[in-house]
């Protein structure tokens, strides 16, 4: 995922214009937002303007509205009681933070139920807050858009499960396609008549009568939805996955049949606090595999993603300049935290330039994490010296960040942390090294050592000088520019000798006469 073509001065090469600072951009700085579902009602403010939002206030209450209503067509009197006190905290904290209007969407259970206008009517009349009762396929469709936010490329079928229903839509080259919605929600479900057999019979059908309307969607499942992600948190379980990171967490179809068979067979608290599950969560994922099970037997996906975006960041996303959706979530994040964080803001362009010969034959996906540790590698010399390297490690590979899979987090964190170390062995990270290829792991210690060296040449508009690397020759020349030479001292010249061991190179150190314009 590259920038868009055109959307950039070309001075600015590969990194694009900054958009951060941009007045569209700054009034996406505190975007607050309210989802009242089913199952749950939960306020989001977002810092928005980076455009990989930072969540600034994530507040959510298991309300259960739609408990119950199977049965008596209404929403559960306690969830009514426990939805509209957190309502009138949501709005109260929001006053309270400036960011008011809020954006508060209602979906199944409000629109479903007979006393739907009567709650929005209470709500407005308690809190002041205007609940905005949307249908199924604007559901999924602002669930494809929040989904949009963390892969601007996706393309695949969304899958979203609420508490009372289950909406799906395509994506595809950045647009959401087509939309269906269906009462597929484990609340609605449990509901159901006739038992076990019953309800396989009804999910069935439901999504036989879906794909006939979608056709062939057999390329990426994207999941949205606790259910989902409390499914993902049992599958990582299982495999004693190391990295606890839901979104872009990745499963086969395989592995998902497996997970389901292990769910039926596990005691459900134990699994729950193995897997690290609420209560009330764990209370819907029996109901909610059994859908799973049949939508991956439905479409038959080649692979299978979990998404911590859905239809809250889909209404940030609704609020976005194009400008701002076209760009790359990663490398803007990281654009925003140099800016906010790095001693010398704006350098990372230039050690990127300056280190990039080493890289000359990477594909674009791997040129893009180069250029988002560049963007990060001073944004942590706050951190004390003796584990600033840690702190590198855990800041990649666990911070909130979309367009990153997980061995590229894991890529991105072994190079920052050996912006700040030579060694990796031995460290609390050994299991998480164990998901990229020993290959990748030495190119993020080039890249890490490089960046290692570059930094001693800190210089700020002058140039630093030029690398060029011979693999084939194996000999790594350095071209000093006479603004760097005199800081060219011991420990920088030991720190390229170590970068140039780690390539297998002889290290040759030459000067450029001409000393550049100012």
């Amino acid at each position: 995922m590259t920038e868009q073509p055109g959307t950039a001065p070309a001075d600015w090469g590969p990194f694009g214009r900054p958009l951060f600072n941009d007045p569209q951009a700054r009034a996406l700085a505190r975007v607050g937002v309210v989802d009242v579902g089913s199952n749950s009602v939960r306020l989001v403010v977002f810092d928005g303007a980076a455009r990989s939002p930072a969540y600034f206030y994530n507040e959510k209450i298991m309300c259960g509205l739609g408990e119950g209503m199977g049965k008596t067509g209404r929403l559960s009197p306690t969830g009514r009681t426990r939805a509209l006190s957190a309502l009138r905290r949501f709005q109260s904290l929001a006053t309270g933070m400036g960011i008011t209007p809020l954006t508060a969407v209602a979906t199944a259970a409000v629109r479903d139920a007979e006393d739907g206008p009567e709650f929005c009517a209470q709500v407005l009349r308690d809190t002041g807050l205007t609940l905005h009762v949307i249908d199924g396929e604007e559901e999924a469709r602002l669930s494809a858009q929040g989904v949009l936010l963390g892969w601007p490329g996706a393309y695949g079928l969304v899958c979203d499960i609420g508490g009372s229903s289950m909406e799906l839509a395509e994506i595809n080259g950045g647009v959401v396609g087509r939309r269906e919605t269906s009462a597929l929600g484990p609340l609605k479900l449990a509901t159901l008549k006739g038992g076990k057999e019953a309800r396989r019979k009804y999910i069935r059908d439901a999504l036989d009568s879906i794909a006939a309307k979608m056709g062939p969607q057999n390329n990426r499942l994207f999941l949205v939805g606790g259910s989902w992600r409390a499914i993902a948190r049992i599958d990582m379980e299982r495999l004693g996955y190391p990295l606890h990171v839901l979104h872009e967490y990745r499963m086969s179809r395989k592995s998902v049949r497996d997970t389901l068979k292990y769910i039926e067979k596990q005691d459900p608290d134990e699994l729950r606090n193995r897997a690290g599950v609420s209560s009330s969560r764990m209370s819907l994922v029996p109901l909610a595999a059994e859908v799973l099970r049949e939508v991956v037997r439905t479409f038959g996906p080649r692979d299978i993603a979990i998404s911590s975006y859905g239809i809250r960041e889909g209404m940030l996303y609704e609020q976005m300049p194009q400008e701002l959706r076209d760009r790359d979530p990663l490398i803007e994040a990281c654009r925003f935290a140099e800016a906010k964080d790095a001693r010398l803001p704006g350098f990372g362009r230039q050690l990127y330039q300056f280190i990039l010969p080493l890289f000359s034959g990477s594909t674009d996906d791997r040129k893009r994490l180069i250029r988002a540790a560049c963007l990060l590698h001073d944004v942590s010399w706050r951190a004390h010296p003796d584990y600033r390297a840690e702190v590198c490690f855990d800041n990649a590979t666990r911070a909130n960040l979309g367009g990153l899979k997980h061995a590229e987090r894991v890529f991105l964190g072994l190079a920052l942390m050996h912006r700040y170390t030579n060694k990796r062995e031995g460290t609390r990270f050994d299991a998480v090294l164990d998901l990229i290829e020993e290959k990748d792991a030495h190119q993020a210690e080039v890249l890490g050592k490089a960046m290692r060296f570059a930094a001693m040449l800190w210089l700020q508009g002058a140039p630093l000088g030029e690398m060029r690397w011979f693999p084939k020759k194996k000999e790594l020349e350095l071209w000093l520019s006479p603004e760097a030479e005199p800081l060219f001292g011991e420990v920088a010249e030991s720190r390229f000798n170590s970068l140039a061991t780690t390539l297998g190179a002889q290290s040759k150190v030459k000067m450029r006469r001409t000393r550049s314009k100012a």
